[in-house]
């Protein structure tokens, strides 16, 4: 079967009589390396100080998937349960509350949610899901005024916006037709342009290298970079907007284009090195068909 093809669930929980021995053992770890005798760093952190390893570890796993390596994929799956269990024994030591908490107001809540399943609800599709998903957090967090409350402002702001164009949308405040979001992002482009370009038009110029030079000129008045930048955003906000209407995760679709331009890139140093020649030596046209070359070889 092909590896991007998803696996038919089995719904079967893992084997307790193996599991629960070692979850075990790994909350005891993590107690003892914070307990009298254990581990100073450990003992140290506060839940505010682990945030950025946290976030470091969810992208070493993002980065893992992506290399549809198991062994990698298990390694940093752990690196993440880490961070689950380090939070909450935290939180236990403080006396706030403890891993059986954590566990039970989320099997609550994964129940409570899926009425469908654990209940006599009616939802058919995954739309309905969502839907009822988001009517769910909604009446259970009576403290908030707006659907856009509870978006994290922690998240890269690409996922941000895809986060708040579906909320909106889940209110019904959302183009007809999706492909109506394409002369959207031609207006926001229209409109950046007119920040950028003295008479409001983007220059058609063709995409290639073999080209003289021309120096870029930044903006220096601040009222200009301010307009522009805030156009600039209405169109990455489109984008985003586009992403969603289409199941795409943006973030994600970035973070692929990042890594992809990076190996080339790192082809093209290696493409020099093997040619005796330094990066700061070599022309455009030398690096471009280095770049060219590695985008045939699949790299």
């Amino acid at each position: 079967m092909d590896s991007n093809s998803p696996t038919p669930p089995t719904g079967n929980p893992p084997d307790f009589d193996t599991l629960l021995p070692e979850f075990r053992r790994l909350c005891e770890t993590i107690a003892r390396l914070r307990g009298p005798g254990g581990c100073p760093w450990d003992q140290q952190q506060t839940m505010k100080s682990i945030k950025p390893y946290t976030l470091e570890e969810t992208y070493e796993l993002l980065e893992a998937i992506d290399s549809d390596n198991n062994v990698a994929i298990c390694e940093e799956l752990g690196d993440v349960l880490l961070q689950v269990v380090l939070d909450a024994q935290i939180a236990a030591d403080e006396q706030r509350f403890d891993l059986s908490d954590v566990v039970r107001v989320l099997t609550d809540k994964m129940i409570r949610r899926h009425p469908h399943v654990f209940g006599n609800a009616e939802l058919k599709t995954s739309e309905d899901v969502k839907q009822h998903w988001q009517t769910a957090k909604m009446q259970e967090k009576p403290e908030r005024s707006s659907r856009l409350d509870g978006i994290p402002a922690a998240l890269p702001e690409l996922a941000r916006a895809a986060r708040i164009t579906g909320r909106a949308a889940s209110a019904g405040y959302d183009f007809p037709d999706r492909n109506m979001l394409f002369a959207k992002l031609k207006e926001e482009l229209q409109e950046l342009g007119e920040e950028l370009f003295s008479d409001g038009r983007i220059p058609e110029v063709p995409a290639q290298v073999d080209s003289e030079r021309v120096p870029d000129t930044p903006l220096l008045n601040s009222e200009a970079k301010d307009r522009a930048e805030s156009e600039l955003g209405d169109v990455l906000f489109v984008l985003a907007n586009i992403a969603r209407r289409w199941g795409i995760n943006p973030e994600e679709a970035l973070r692929r284009s990042n890594a992809k331009f990076s190996r080339r890139f790192q082809a093209i140093e290696r493409a020099m090195e093997l040619q005796g020649k330094p990066m700061d030596h070599a022309t455009l046209i030398e690096m471009e068909n280095a770049y060219q070359a590695a985008k045939r070889a699949g790299i």
